[in-house]
């Protein structure tokens, strides 16, 4: 079963609310789905966006798809932001000495 996470429309007639929701590709889109992960209000100024980030994650994890408009939602609310370790500088590594300088130093 193919899985992706899209935004499934409430509220009244020009009055959009949205759910975003773990659905099968191939349920309508205010229809079934397998679990809701959070909302979006595009009325509210600003934007009010929710998330629950731990289950987004295992979605994703286990192979879902966020549609575009989800996926530059969750850009904007910093979700695919991770904090990379900072590498080694090379100015901290000591350097290894040449073959030559070693057989010198022994002889």
């Amino acid at each position: 079963m193919a899985v992706k996470i899209r935004l499934a429309r409430h509220g009244a007639k020009k009055k959009p609310f949205y759910r975003i929701v773990v659905a099968d590709i191939e349920s309508p889109r205010d229809g079934r789905y397998l679990e809701n992960v959070g909302t979006y209000d595009p009325l509210l100024d600003p934007v009010k966006v929710t998330l629950k980030s731990e289950r987004i994650r295992y979605w994703i994890d286990q192979g879902a798809k966020p549609s575009d408009t989800v996926r530059s939602l969750l850009k904007k609310e910093g979700f695919f932001s991770h904090a990379v370790e900072p590498v080694e500088s090379v100015e901290s590594v000591e350097p290894v000495e040449s073959v030559e300088s070693v057989e010198s130093a022994q002889a």
